[in-house]
C-alpha cells in the first residue's frame, strides 16, 4: 500500500469528524494529517504537521509525507482553499532536523536540500489559495514553509525567523528568494544576516504575516482566523481563483508587459467556463452565485 493510500484510508474517520477532530487526528495519524472539511466548510482542506517528537522538524519522513499530500491536493478539483497548520502545541515547524542532517555526507545534504526546496515549490504551486496558520515557533525551514503559502496568519505568541546563518548555514529551501518578495529587501537582509527571531506582532508589522491574532486558551487562534479567511474565499468561483493565482504567481516574476500577457492568458482560460456565466447572471438577477467548478 502506498503512503497516499495509507493517508487516505487512515483519515476517513477524521474527515467525517470535521474540524473538531484535531486531537484525535494528532493521536492516530502520521507526520502529516490531511483532512477535507465537510458541510458548510466543504472545499476547505486542512494540511496538518504532526510530528511532536521532533517538533515538526523537516526530516526525510516528513518531506516524503508532505510530497504525498501535495499530490493528493493538486489532483483534487473539489478543493478551493488549503489551510496549513500544526497539530503540535507551540510549534509550527522547527526547521531542519539537524540531528539527521549531521550524519549525512556533503552530497546527501545537497540532495536533501534540493528535495526540500522542490517540496516547498510544490506547495507554492498548488493551484488553489493556501493559508499558513502559525501558532508557535516557525524558524529556519519552518518559516520558509510558511512563506511558500499565499497568506500567513500568526498568533501573537508565534516566533518566526530565518536563523540559518547562526547555525553555519543559509536559508536553502527558498527563504533567500521568498522573503525579499514579501517584505523590503533591506529588512529581509537584516533578518537573515542577524538570525533574529521576531514575534507574531512584529511579523505583521513587517508584512511577513497578513494577520496577527491574540492566542486563545485552545492555542489555535491562528487556525481559527485562517478558517475565517478560508470561508471568505469559499463562495468565489474555484476556477477563477485558480486562474487568478496562476496570473499572480507567473506574472510577478516578469516585467509589466510580459505580466499583462500572462494575465490575458489566464483570463482567456476562464472565459469558456460556465461559472463565469453564472457569476454574471447572479449579478443581474440579484442573487448569490452557485459555482460548480466548471
Amino acid at each position: 500500500m502506498t503512503m497516499v493510500s495509507r493517508l487516505s484510508s487512515s483519515l476517513r474517520a477524521v474527515c467525517r469528524s470535521g474540524r473538531r477532530g484535531l486531537s484525535s487526528a494528532s493521536e492516530t495519524a502520521g507526520p502529516v494529517v490531511f483532512r477535507k472539511l465537510t458541510g458548510g466548510d466543504a472545499g476547505v482542506a486542512v494540511y496538518g504537521l504532526n510530528a511532536a517528537a521532533t517538533r515538526n522538524a523537516l526530516s526525510f519522513g516528513m518531506v516524503d509525507a508532505m510530497r504525498e499530500v501535495n499530490q493528493l491536493i493538486r489532483e483534487d478539483t473539489k478543493i478551493s482553499v488549503v489551510v496549513l497548520h500544526s497539530l503540535v502545541p507551540g510549534i509550527f515547524c522547527a526547521g531542519a532536523n539537524l540531528k539527521e542532517r549531521f550524519n549525512m555526507s556533503d552530497e546527501e545534504v545537497a540532495k536533501f536540500v534540493r528535495r526540500l526546496r522542490e517540496t516547498f515549490i510544490e506547495i507554492e504551486d498548488l493551484p488553489m489559495p493556501t493559508i499558513a496558520a502559525i501558532e508557535g515557533v516557525a524558524v529556519g525551514g519552518g518559516l520558509e514553509l510558511a512563506l511558500a503559502c499565499d497568506i500567513r496568519v500568526a498568533a501573537d505568541t508565534a516566533k518566526l525567523g530565518l536563523v540559518e546563518t547562526g547555525r553555519g548555514l543559509i536559508p536553502g529551501a527558498g527563504g533567500t528568494q521568498r522573503l525579499p518578495r514579501v517584505i523590503h529587501l533591506n529588512i529581509a537582509k537584516e533578518l537573515i544576516y542577524t538570525s533574529r527571531v521576531i514575534s507574531g506582532k512584529e511579523a505583521k508589522e513587517l508584512g511577513i504575516a497578513n494577520h496577527v491574532v491574540p492566542q486563545n486558551n485552545n492555542k489555535n487562534a491562528a487556525y481559527e482566523k485562517s478558517l475565517e479567511l478560508a470561508r471568505e474565499i469559499l463562495p468565489n468561483a474555484p476556477i477563477a481563483l485558480r486562474c487568478a493565482k496562476q496570473a499572480i504567481n507567473e506574472g510577478v516574476q516578469l516585467g509589466i508587459k510580459d505580466g499583462y500577457e500572462v494575465e490575458q492568458k489566464c483570463y482567456e482560460k476562464n472565459i469558456p467556463m460556465k461559472d463565469r456565466i453564472e457569476g454574471m447572471l447572479s449579478f443581474i438577477e440579484k442573487r448569490k452565485p452557485v459555482y460548480k467548478g466548471h
